[in-house]
């Protein structure tokens, strides 16, 4: 199947949508691992978002920075975007000139500010420190427009979920309050913002950190508008089932008419990434060897392609299968250790993989659920990590 020029560029493969990673591998026989991704599920998944969740819904780019899935969330009218870079910005700005961004990566560069604020109308700027305040202030002088979110964090309770997000951003709650009135004498826009945890599988964490925000603000004095419960919002794997999203919404809802008083809650908005994005790609690789003589395996990608984040959080494996002749491969299993295509002795899965014994060079293993942090942390060591986008009707998510 010939690429144009312009599908180089976008890594994108023309022609015609596959039903399935089965065909993808019966037909295109590629040679490098690709993405399958299937727009239709990312929108559903959208649509559950949009029509449960008690607020305004963004996406978190840095799950998925694709085009491709950019394209299909503001097809689906998705105007507003999480973005931790300019980088990001750039991206959606390309897709979606009329984008709404929410800068929420609180560390940022002067350079970085102006070119948000200036060339593309960034008005929202998460801050967690008295310095980025200034740092902002410095730059967009008295434009009462600009919303500044002061990013809060609580003690990590970490039952709740695969990633930390305490330990690098967030103000304990005495310098939120003091954030909080800065701002306000600044005459900028009061926001407030948290993260509970990527992967976080207990919905009372959110009420927790809500309950704080209620906290927060009246030790400030400050009324604030909107409430931005962050992303966190999880996906289902075979070791990390998490509640269904309508108990997160109920309860999100609930607690913050609880703790602010009903009638006089701020808005709020949620920045799904995971939670989003994670169902509608799954990873199609190829086996390039199989010792007959042990139990090992080596195929076309691995931790440093778009097994990466498995190697983090071993409750985030991806549910995977093994493809031949475009068919599943049935047949007795035994457990097999599953190295990647480069040369570092690092590039090896953390856990051996139940597959088919009879597996054998050229077959496909096709890992699901890999929508969020799977081709976000691909690299090119050693030349590998290209990773095409062929779009299908089904993903494989176990």
């Amino acid at each position: 199947m010939a690429k144009t020029a312009a599908s180089i560029a976008l890594n994108v493969v023309p022609g015609p949508t596959y039903a399935d990673a089965a065909a993808v591998a019966a037909v295109m026989q590629p040679e490098e691992a690709v993405f399958c991704f299937s727009a239709e599920r990312l929108k559903a998944r959208l649509a559950l978002f949009t029509a449960g969740f008690p607020g305004a819904v963004s996406f978190a780019v840095k799950s998925n920075p694709s085009r491709e899935v950019v394209a299909a969330l503001d097809e689906a009218g998705l105007t507003h975007w999480d973005v931790a870079s300019v980088q990001e910005m750039a991206l959606v700005h390309a897709i979606q000139p009329s984008a709404h961004f929410h800068y929420h990566n609180p560390v940022k560069s002067r350079r970085e500010i102006l070119n948000a604020y200036s060339r593309y109308g960034c008005r929202r700027f998460a801050v967690d420190a008295r310095e980025e305040v200034a740092k902002i202030a410095a730059i967009v002088g008295d434009d009462r427009s600009v919303e500044l979110a002061v990013r809060f964090v609580l003690p990590r309770d970490r039952a709740s979920s695969a990633h930390d997000f305490s330990t690098k951003f967030g103000a304990p709650e005495h310098i939120a309050a003091g954030l909080l009135q800065d701002i306000q004498r600044r005459g900028y826009v009061p926001v407030m913002t948290f993260h509970p945890g990527s992967q976080s599988r207990d919905p009372n964490v959110y009420v927790r950190h809500i309950e704080a925000a209620h906290r927060i603000a009246k030790a400030s004095g400050v009324q604030i508008g909107k409430l931005n419960v962050g992303g966190g919002f999880p996906a289902s794997y075979p070791l990390s089932k998490p509640a269904l999203l309508d108990n997160f919404f109920t309860l999100i809802a609930g607690a913050t008419t609880r703790c602010f008083g009903k009638g006089m809650e701020p808005a709020l908005e949620c920045e799904p990434g995971r939670g989003l994005a994670a169902n509608c790609m799954s990873l199609l690789t190829r086996v390039k060897l199989v010792c007959s003589d042990g139990d090992d395996i080596f195929l076309n990608d691995g931790i440093y392609g778009g097994l990466m984040e498995f190697m983090q959080a071993p409750e985030l494996q991806p549910p995977c299968r093994v493809i031949r002749g475009g068919k599943v491969l049935e047949g007795p299993t035994k457990p097999w250790k599953v190295f990647g295509p480069t040369c570092d002795p690092l590039d090896v899965l953390p856990a051996k993989l139940d597959l088919p014994a009879g597996i054998r060079d050229e077959d496909f293993i096709e890992f699901g659920t890999l929508g969020a942090y799977g081709i976000a942390t691909s690299t090119r060591f050693n030349g590998y990590g290209g990773h095409a986008v062929v779009p299908v009707a089904e993903v494989f998510n176990g």
